[in-house]
């Protein structure tokens, strides 16, 4: 099971991004000037860059901290984070 499942504050940030993403829609498609679209573009990235450090946090945590594994698990668990910085950061 995911460390992740139920994690109210996660849901509570992913409902504000929706939240942000709609507002977004209706700028696109209302008379909304560039700075406030661009504003709310910048607004989105910055909550989809926290969102990402949390879940990112969470799973070092849980998966490369103290808790003793295999080598080949540690190692499994490392190239998942790895993949998913690489992705992230492209």
């Amino acid at each position: 099971m995911s460390h992740t499942k139920g994690d109210r504050k996660l849901l509570a940030r992913v409902r504000r991004m929706k939240g942000q993403v709609e507002a977004l829609e209706k700028a696109l498609a209302g008379d909304s000037d560039c700075g406030a679209v661009l504003q709310q573009i910048a607004a989105i990235r910055g909550a989809a860059n926290g969102l990402m450090a949390e879940v990112l946090e969470s799973h070092i945590r849980e998966h490369l901290g103290a808790q003793p594994v295999s080598e080949e698990e540690h190692q499994a668990d490392l190239e998942q984070v790895v993949t998913v910085l690489r992705s992230y950061l492209k």
